[in-house]
């Protein structure tokens, strides 16, 4: 028997990756075993998908089946966004590859002791200090708000940018302010690659803890745990210069700030610490379940990722 010409395709861990890469016109194909754009005019550009944490696909984007196919045996996470990556329609989930971490995220979810535990953690991790005691979530949730808005205005007056509010219409993108349109096309980068990173390590995005309800609910819980360490400030600091391209602007700088802050190497073991912080044990498989026939082989990719 022959050996095969190219070799099996291994996830590469979230941790080495590079974070996030928008699409904006173009055709997205696998050509000659390449993952590539070809523009209007046929030229090529390739993307190395396997090293990318995440793919935003705009408006004017189109994905062919092999690309698709190809991005999910790497474990890239692609998304389906509007202009200026501000809603999210659709997204291709890389990760699924298991089900333990699931029930383990869905049961601390459902006690509301452990889901209290949660929350508290991840309080800490954001502001950094204890929260206080005898508070419910509900309750955490309105302080956490209240500091939240302060925050905002702490950054805004820093980089000397006027502040009146966090709002924005995103039916009608051009009429938001500078500062607002910064800080949502600077959150939409960090939740990009927060989801990734979830499906990585093998968990829901919408099975969350202080957020409930919505599809991301656990990418927001994770992703105000850098917000204001990554995002934010980069978000005000683009915003001063009244830039004539905020939103590209504001892209490439969140991807300079999470290379050098290290920010996917914390995310998956940052997911850990909160989960871990619930106080139940991770759920074992079951003494009745049968083992695989044809066991599936060890990759070098997170435990979400497909093999």
């Amino acid at each position: 028997m022959t050996e095969p010409i190219l070799p099996q395709l291994k996830p590469i861990p979230i941790k080495d990756r590079l974070s996030v890469l928008f699409v904006e016109k173009g055709n997205l194909d696998v050509i000659d075993g390449a993952f590539v754009v070809v523009d209007k005019t046929g030229v090529r550009t390739h993307i190395p998908v396997g090293s990318v944490a995440c793919l935003m696909l705009e408006p004017g984007t189109r994905v062919s089946h092999a690309a698709v196919t190809l991005a999910s045996r790497v474990g890239c996470l692609l998304v389906w966004v509007g202009d200026a990556a501000v809603r999210l329609y659709a997204s291709g989930q890389p990760g699924g590859a298991r089900a333990d971490r699931l029930l383990y995220q869905a049961r601390l979810a459902l006690d509301d002791a452990a889901r209290l535990k949660v929350v508290r953690k991840m309080y800490a991790l954001r502001f950094r200090e204890e929260p206080p005691e005898r508070r419910s979530v509900e309750q955490l949730r309105g302080i956490e708000g209240v500091r939240v808005r302060k925050m905002y205005e702490i950054i805004a007056r820093q980089y000397g940018v006027e502040w009146k509010n966090r709002n924005y219409d995103h039916s009608e993108w051009e009429s938001g302010d500078i500062p607002n349109r910064c800080l949502s096309s600077a959150t939409a980068c960090l939740y990009g690659i927060c989801e990734a990173a979830i499906l990585a390590a093998g968990y829901a995005p919408a099975v969350g803890f202080i957020h409930t309800g919505k599809p991301q609910s656990f990418v927001y819980d994770i992703a105000d745990i850098f917000k204001f360490d990554t995002v934010v400030p980069v978000a005000f600091r683009i915003a001063s210069k009244k830039p004539h391209n905020p939103e590209r602007e504001v892209r490439l700088a969140c991807r300079d700030a999470f290379r050098q802050s290290g920010l996917l190497k914390r995310i998956i073991p940052s997911i850990e610490e909160v989960l871990a912080a619930g106080g139940l044990p991770v759920p074992k498989a079951h003494e009745e379940a049968v083992e695989p026939a044809i066991p599936n082989k060890e990759g070098v990719g997170d435990a979400g990722h497909r093999g």
